[in-house]
């Protein structure tokens, strides 16, 4: 629909001329020479914006702007005011008025003035939006997302929770699969039974065995009393394997088994345990180019992937950025609304987040940190996030220009041996030139 606009000036021919304007670039326009007149048009209709007089009789722009903030609050007032009348202007903008025109004006003038006005409205109720829909998923863990791929994801991650089959979440790091994870546990009937969780890749394999299966005393150097694995602690409920591309071909065997038959031994044991646990397993990586590598067990791989999720990166859902950035802000801001200037909600809506939502979430901490008067601007984000406005510089010597080169390609780039794959470089060369300018 066509943005409408409520315009309130006594004198005729302004208000005729205004009209005119606004018809010429799209907008509908309600005209209005008596000023006792708007309460009425509030109560007929909805306006986006309102263009009002500061000078008229009997009511001045002071009270029609109090009147329009009463009965449409979420309506974007410009006042209109001659050179005499300037610090009254500025009075209004304290009391809730977006901005000041000043007479006199000429037809282009106006038209870009009422665009730009559009612009702040149109942005005021996305963040208005979605800091509701955040309001409204907070405390529950709630997934956030716009894109309807991840939403159709959601739904059948919903689906799947009901079953006790096996689940495999893939995505990039950051890209959320132990929230996943989490809502899947949440949404099936073993919720409020144990839910475990194991990142595979932060213990070596002897170690990791001993996690994930326990053992019993005298077992290795170093275990002075028996110890209770995480399957062991998760029987009955859910255990969260994150990173499981990571597992030794000892523990992949030893997992299969616990798929295959819910029965283990805890190192240094004979005696079998029986389990009854949920597996959710995530990787980041492909598992389907580590069973051609041979790195991974096909048969675990098809006892895992009885359902397949993939969540899609950061970067292939840029819709998600505005409602993420307003959940961070309210999440390290709960006490004091922090507004985002223009200028940085672009930057961060263009930098490719190669660290995806929690990169975001690092970014947004740091910026609320840094803030003044509850604004964050494009200076309070990181210099490569800064730098995603930036324009060509033809001053930029041979070694600037490599390294802001070899940023951006990191940035597109999945891993360093694929960045290093698209300058055409070996890896180690990549690895020197990122030492040389701290990249």
């Amino acid at each position: 629909m066509p943005p409408k606009v409520l315009v309130v000036d006594d004198e005729a021919n302004i208000l005729k001329t205004m009209g005119i304007c606004f018809e010429a670039i799209g907008f509908q326009s309600r005209l209005l020479s008596k000023p006792q007149e708007v309460l009425e048009a509030l109560q007929q209709e909805q306006f986006d914006l309102a263009f009002v007089d500061l000078k008229m009789g009997p009511m001045d722009g002071l009270e029609i702007l109090a009147e329009i903030k009463r009965h449409s609050p979420e309506t974007t007032v410009v006042i209109i005011t001659a050179h005499g009348s300037i610090d009254s202007a500025i009075e209004t903008i304290k009391k809730g008025a977006y901005h000041y025109l000043q007479k006199p004006f000429d037809y282009k003038e106006l038209q870009i003035f009422a665009q730009k006005a559009w612009e702040h409205h149109e942005l005021t109720r996305e963040v208005r939006e979605l800091r509701q829909q955040v309001a409204a998923a907070r405390g529950s863990d709630e997934f956030l997302t716009r894109n309807r791929e991840m939403l159709e994801m959601l739904e059948l991650a919903g689906r799947v929770a009901e079953s006790s089959i096996s689940v495999l979440i893939e995505g990039e790091s950051g890209t959320g699969k132990e929230l996943v994870a989490q809502l899947i546990y949440q949404k099936s009937p073993r919720a409020g039974r144990p839910f475990v969780k194991i990142n595979c890749a932060a213990l070596p394999e002897n170690l990791l065995e001993s996690e994930l299966f326990g053992h019993v005393k005298g077992a290795f150097t170093g275990a002075v009393k028996d110890r209770q694995g995480r399957f062991a602690m998760a029987d009955g409920g859910t255990i969260f394997l994150d990173e499981i591309a990571e597992l030794s071909p000892t523990i992949q065997a030893k997992l299969l088994r616990v798929l295959q038959s819910k029965e283990f031994e805890r190192v240094g044991e004979s005696k079998t345990t029986q389990v009854d646990v949920r597996v959710i397993a995530a990787t980041n990586k492909n598992l389907d180019e580590a069973l051609k590598e041979g790195t991974f067990r096909e048969d675990l791989f098809y006892r895992l992937n009885t359902m397949r999720l993939k969540l899609l990166p950061l970067r292939e859902r840029p819709e998600d950025i505005p409602l993420l950035i307003q959940h961070f802000l309210r999440k390290f801001s709960p006490e004091t609304v922090i507004e985002i200037s223009p200028e940085a909600a672009q930057a961060l809506r263009a930098y490719r987040w190669s660290g995806n939502v929690r990169e975001l979430e690092n970014v947004i901490e740091r910026a609320v940190l840094l803030a003044h008067n509850h604004l964050v601007t494009l200076d309070h984000l990181p210099e490569e996030v800064r730098s995603t406005l930036e324009k060509p510089q033809s001053a930029l010597s041979l070694e600037e220009m490599e390294k802001l080169h070899i940023k951006r390609v990191l940035q597109h780039a999945r891993d360093y041996d694929e960045a290093a794959q698209i300058l055409g470089i070996d890896p180690a060369t990549l690895w020197r030139k990122r030492k040389k300018y701290g990249l």
